[in-house]
């Protein structure tokens, strides 16, 4: 199947089933979106919806986490992935919203990079989300997922993947598909064990075509060696069956 096909199904399939999906991290507003999404890395969506309550309470506002300390910022977020670094990715980026950027979530790659603790997946889930714009934001999940339905091909970086998916996929469902790979990947293209039984996509996957054309011919050999190994015994004991009845006729004489 030609990469446009693949791509041409996998838009119908979930613009179809899923056409508006969205992030699973809770917020109310730009500051609290940038926060979760800061927290999430490397951390389930799940443990970041537990702590950010109490935290968005404490911190409501731009002003109320600059003012505050990474060591304090920490005794709410101790709970998920490398929470030193991220309190004081927190408290750092607090402070350029606010002494830089007027206590607004800027819009733009380049300038949502510039603050501490966002990198490129982060500032495009941002664009995407906030802004709007045509950005792709690559997670883990995301990586796994492209690669597997055949959607990249030999792209071993997050931002290789991101310019094969941004050069295939639509304009107007680039923000939107950041979220069916993610979604997809989170529920049903596994990392260990991907649930193929119940996945809608088999039938245009890459992966599942693969593994199971390796699978069906590994299959097909064991027992074509089993059958010969079977056969070459069976000969063997008829070949010794004949032997003990020319000799049991020969003592008889």
């Amino acid at each position: 199947m030609l990469k446009a096909e693949r791509y041409r199904h996998f838009v119908e399939y979930f613009s179809k089933n899923q056409p508006n999906p969205v992030t699973e991290l809770h917020y109310n507003n730009p500051f609290q979106l940038l926060v979760a999404v800061i927290l999430s890395a490397q951390c389930t969506d799940k443990r970041i919806n537990q702590v950010t309550p109490k935290l968005f309470e404490r911190f409501p506002t731009p002003e109320d986490l600059a003012a505050s300390t990474p060591e304090e910022v920490f005794t709410y977020i101790r709970s998920v992935s490398y929470p030193n670094n991220k309190a004081k990715h927190l408290v750092g980026m607090a402070k350029m919203l606010v002494d830089v950027f007027n206590s607004e979530i800027p819009a733009g790659i380049e300038n949502l990079q510039k603050m501490p603790g966002v990198g490129r997946k982060t500032a495009n889930v941002i664009a995407s989300v906030i802004f709007e714009e045509p950005a792709m934001a690559v997670d883990t999940h995301v990586f796994r997922v492209a690669n597997r339905i055949g959607l990249t091909h030999n792209a071993t970086t997050p931002l290789a993947v991101e310019k094969q998916l941004i050069k295939h996929i639509p304009k107007e469902y680039i923000g939107v598909a950041h979220h069916w790979l993610i979604l997809h990947g989170r529920y049903i293209c596994l990392a260990r064990s991907p649930k193929c039984e119940i996945c809608p996509l088999t039938w245009f996957c890459k992966y599942y075509e693969q593994h199971n054309t390796e699978t069906a011919l590994l299959k097909a050999e064991a027992a074509k060696i089993k059958k010969a190994k079977e056969a070459k015994k069976k000969k063997a004991l008829n070949t010794i069956t004949k032997e003990l009845k020319k000799r049991s006729v020969d003592k008889d004489i």
